[in-house]
């Protein structure tokens, strides 16, 4: 009996419930389907490495198409259909284009100095750096090869199939930067430390809930003016790289793709390092200077809920700045979590 007594009730527990549990071995409902469909299957969003390096090198590849497809016009038609003002405000909107299409997965930082400084100053686990710098610089070689195609036959008629590096007939400048010849190693590696260290300080202040930062859907707009100014103040010496995936990818690939050695061996091997070292060194620096002269001296509160309002001293809560349901983001365990998008 009191077997039958507990099957009695169990059985009048679930008729009971029927209405809130689901048999099992019933019907299989549209959301299971779904979390099984071949779609889903495919998806990264518990592969946190995977989504981050494809969300770089994406970011990356359409900052370089935009970049080298603008050099490309400009060289190739002697200045007719482009200017050098218009190839640098197309390197900005690259960059706000890149940051458009990954931010929302990786932050879109699109630059090996970035990711290095990032993880220096805590914003990026170090775990993480090398797969941002890989993707990015994957994602600048493949641009460079299919801007290369689209251009194939405007490169023939301009050069008739002999690739100069320099000289009235070079194209090498179309994927790299190279420098005047007044300027000196030293000159140019000063100029993408100081060049590389403002943009750093001014992507740490945009980024940092409680300074000015921007509205998350201007954050890449903001990011392609800076670099914008920063190529109209410093980009006579040597180009203005800022950023060695931009420069030492493309430069591989033109050394691969007919212009021989000469991308790499320019002064006898003593440039193209210029482009490695002094953006990498520069970020670091920018990026510390932030944080020594800025970021680090918030008053007693601003890390919880406090934000001084600018030209005033009165502050207002952080939540006014920064929206708790801002943007959904997944965590590095696949799950979803609510809450201000960070800016890594």
């Amino acid at each position: 009996m009191g077997e039958q007594g507990g099957q009695g009730r169990r059985f009048a527990t679930s008729t009971s419930n029927r209405g809130r549990y689901k048999p099992v071995g019933g019907p299989v409902s549209s959301q299971r389907v779904a979390a099984t469909s071949p779609v889903t299957m495919l998806t990264l969003r518990h592969r946190p490495h995977v989504r981050n390096f494809i969300a770089e090198f994406i970011g990356t590849f359409v900052l370089v198409a935009y970049g080298t497809g603008s050099g490309a016009q400009y060289i190739l038609s002697n200045g007719t259909s482009a200017t050098a003002l218009s190839s640098v405000c197309t390197w900005g909107i690259g960059v706000a284009m890149g940051i458009y299409v990954s931010g929302g997965v990786s932050g879109g930082q699109l630059n090996p100095a970035v990711s290095v400084a990032y993880g220096v100053v805590g914003r990026l686990p170090w775990r993480k750096v090398p797969v941002y710098v890989a993707g990015q610089y994957l994602g600048s070689f493949c641009a460079c090869c299919l801007v290369y195609l689209v251009y194939f036959e405007a490169m023939e008629n301009f050069d008739g199939g002999s690739r100069q590096v320099l000289g009235p007939n070079g194209t090498a400048a179309i994927w790299a930067t190279y420098p005047q010849p007044f300027a000196s190693v030293w000159t140019g590696l000063g100029d993408q430390v100081f060049s590389t260290g403002l943009l750093l300080l001014c992507m740490m202040a945009m980024s940092d809930p409680r300074n000015m930062m921007p509205n998350k859907g201007l954050y890449p707009i903001a990011n392609g003016l800076l670099v914008i100014g920063l190529g109209l103040s410093f980009r006579l010496n040597c180009g203005n790289a800022m950023n060695p995936a931009r420069d030492l990818a493309p430069r591989l690939f033109s050394a691969i793709a007919g212009w021989g050695l000469g991308p790499l061996s320019l002064r006898n091997y003593n440039w193209f390092w210029v482009n490695i070292l002094g953006p990498h060194v520069g970020a670091v620096v920018g990026a510390l200077a932030y944080q020594g002269c800025v970021g680090l001296h918030w008053p007693q509160g601003f890390d919880n809920d406090e934000k001084l309002v600018a030209g005033s001293s009165d502050p207002q809560p952080l939540s006014d700045f920064v929206k708790d349901d801002e943007a959904p983001v997944i965590t590095d365990d696949g799950q979803w979590q609510h809450g201000s998008q960070p800016r890594i």
